[in-house]
């Protein structure tokens, strides 16, 4: 394979990693990473306590990051059953595929409904998606489709009340809003002001988005201080007509 061949296939890889950005607080073998793993694998063991899927359950993965390390995707790395998951993320999933080839990957388009059938899957989840997905409309139209997909969805945000907020590494600013729009521009970082790119949530703007005849379960989870953890998370069941 020629030189300019190499380039030209990495180029194209790198631009196929459209969340990259969501990584930039946790480098690779950096303490932002270590602290992600352990706050993922605590969402997983409440994920596994709240919907209880078994190995006929069949799962879908909303918002899987097409950057593979140690952080991401921690649904794909532990879960016993992966033939069960279908995964769906924005991009092209070439490196997904090839680190998780048991799994099904379906390319999604953002903002639009899911290519899925009314209740085609037991449980729907979606780890840190909720919050890019845009304003408060969006979030609810994020949620209902995750609703009429699956019987059970299980979400989780980055909690505002984090003291240090995840996207930017910056400490307490975030917990105003003037004060983080500042900081942003400040430091090069204006594209997380933007509710575009990050709606930073709360438990009651959670709660806010459970559609009509579910039921619902929030609380806290990630890396454990209180209202002062580092996620939060919502478990929606449906109602007995």
């Amino acid at each position: 394979m020629g030189v300019l061949t190499v380039i030209s296939r990495s180029l194209c890889i790198m631009k196929d990693l459209v969340d990259q950005k969501y990584y930039e607080a946790a480098r690779p073998a950096s303490l932002g990473e270590r602290l992600l793993v352990r706050a993922r694998t605590r969402m997983y063991v409440d994920f596994l306590r709240s919907c209880e899927p078994d190995s006929r359950s069949l799962i879908l993965d909303v918002g899987v990051s097409d950057v593979i390390n140690d952080g991401a995707n921690i649904l794909e790395q532990l879960y016993p059953y992966p033939e069960r998951i279908t995964a769906a993320g924005l991009g092209e999933g070439e490196g997904f595929r090839t680190a998780y080839p048991l799994i099904n990957y379906r390319r999604i388009a953002a903002g639009g409904s899911l290519p899925f059938a009314d209740h085609s899957f037991e449980i729907a989840t979606a780890n840190a998606v909720l919050e890019h997905v845009g304003g408060m409309s969006q979030q609810a139209s994020f949620v209902l489709e995750l609703a009429r997909v699956a019987h059970q969805v299980f979400i989780t945000v980055p909690n505002r009340y984090f003291p240090v907020e995840h996207h930017t590494a910056i400490p307490l600013l975030h917990l105003w809003e003037p004060s983080f729009q500042l900081a942003c521009r400040l430091l090069g970082k204006e594209k997380w002001a933007r509710d575009s790119e990050l709606v930073l949530m709360t438990m009651a703007a959670l709660k806010r988005l459970a559609p009509p005849g579910m039921r619902i379960r929030t609380g806290y989870t990630g890396l454990a201080m209180g209202p002062f953890s580092s996620n939060l998370f919502m478990h929606l069941t449906r109602k007995p007509a």
